[in-house]
């Protein structure tokens, strides 16, 4: 299962948006390092389920369908909030960072509002530039690759150049506490043009410039502009999105709002839509607050942004897309009779023996073909999957 680690300085919104996006009660406070310990939990990631196409009522099995939408389940982690120093170990810095390690993508929830200091407490809205935020989080998570890295790395670096050991399998392994994989080291020497020096030839600056794109290749960050309602939050989402790849205004507050007058039977709510429809004779203050959620956030943004930051780091920054697999591809069903029962991220490029790797390792050892359901052809483990494809893996050994 995907893992997305939640990150950012204390007193941000990091537990209120992983309460909105999980519906766990988590402690919520106005007051640094109200998280210490990590909160792990289940999210979901949301697809148009390709039941539409076929005009079918499916039976999800490792996902859950509502209305016309898949939501398909991804590992998410909130750990303690980040001050700076955390690579030396200052605040609860070092935890942090182990916590991170098995993240395959980050969100850094920021207060887009300027409204709490680089130590996480509170000020006047707008006295501060979340940019300066966004910039000391990658520092610090770049140190701490750096600081892995560079631990021993003349011992290191010799003994592997003067060996005939693959320099790649090595450096996997000195790295592999990261959850660091080939393809991450590969794409990360081919970009910082190193991959044809020896290891002892690395400079200083080489070293540093490795960690900084093995931590953007890795682990990348998709920032959630949080506390987007506060009028000063908008110039500065702004400014943001002309520079960062990935910034997505949010309102982690008005998500939970929704998701708990959902769950109280109050709305009927999808998460990620820009409306809801009520459902009950509203209190005045029920009303006060679904008017400013409408007002202040879904007409101005489009949607609260908590399920859109999931979508984007998922989709985005991980370039997964969702696929199908049956084993009566006329019924779409899989042998217990199930209609489009499991919906697989995989990533994007992956071939069907892939996803057959995925479903079970038996599947793809005896691989022989797959059927593209929707085109009603016969493709081979050289054929890419596309996004919402219904694949049956054809195998000459049966699956247990």
């Amino acid at each position: 299962m995907i893992t997305i680690g939640l990150i950012g300085k204390t007193n941000v919104g990091k537990s209120t948006f992983f309460s909105a996006a999980t519906l766990i009660d988590v402690p919520i406070a106005n007051r640094p390092f109200v998280t210490i310990e990590p909160n792990v939990g289940i999210a979901y990631v949301k697809k148009k389920c390709v039941h539409v196409e076929f005009g079918v009522k499916c039976n999800p099995k490792n996902s859950i369908c509502i209305g016309d939408y898949r939501f398909i389940p991804v590992k998410l982690v909130d750990v303690a909030g980040l001050i700076p120093g955390a690579h030396e170990g200052r605040g609860l810095g070092n935890k942090f960072l182990d916590d991170l390690r098995k993240a395959d993508v980050l969100i850094h929830v920021i207060d887009a509002s300027g409204s709490t200091n680089e130590e996480g407490i509170p000020v006047a809205p707008g006295s501060r530039d979340p940019e300066e935020d966004i910039s000391f989080i990658e520092k610090e998570i770049e140190e701490w690759f750096y600081s892995i890295i560079s631990k021993d790395w003349q011992k290191f670096a010799r003994t592997v150049d003067l060996s005939n050991k693959d320099p790649i399998d090595e450096l996997l392994s000195k790295l592999s506490g990261l959850s660091i994989n080939k393809y991450h080291i590969i794409e990360t020497l081919r970009e910082t043009k190193l991959e044809n020096l020896k290891l002892m030839q690395w400079s200083e600056e080489d070293l540093r410039n490795f960690a900084r794109k093995l931590r953007e290749i890795s682990k990348p960050i998709v920032i959630a502009a949080n506390k987007a309602d506060i009028p000063e939050s908008r110039k500065f989402i702004e400014k943001l999105k002309r520079k960062y790849n990935y910034v997505i205004p949010t309102s982690a507050e008005a998500e939970l709002a929704l998701r708990k007058a959902s769950k109280a039977g109050i709305i009927e709510y999808i998460p990620g839509e820009k409306d809801f429809k009520i459902l009950k004779e509203l209190n005045p203050k029920q009303k006060e607050a679904l008017d400013y959620i409408k007002k202040n956030v879904l007409e101005i943004y489009g949607s609260t942004g908590v399920q859109e930051a999931l979508n984007t780091a998922v989709f985005g920054a991980l370039s997964m897309i969702v696929v199908y697999p049956v084993e009566d591809e006329k019924k779409l069903t899989d042998h217990n009779g199930n209609i489009l029962p499991d919906a697989i991220l995989i990533k994007k490029g992956s071939s069907p023996k892939d996803l057959a790797s995925v479903i079970h390792s038996e599947l793809a050892k005896g691989f022989l073909f797959a059927i593209n359901v929707k085109k009603k052809v016969r493709v081979g483990e050289e054929y890419q999957l596309q996004d919402g494809d219904v694949i049956k893996i054809v195998s000459s050994t049966a699956r247990p």
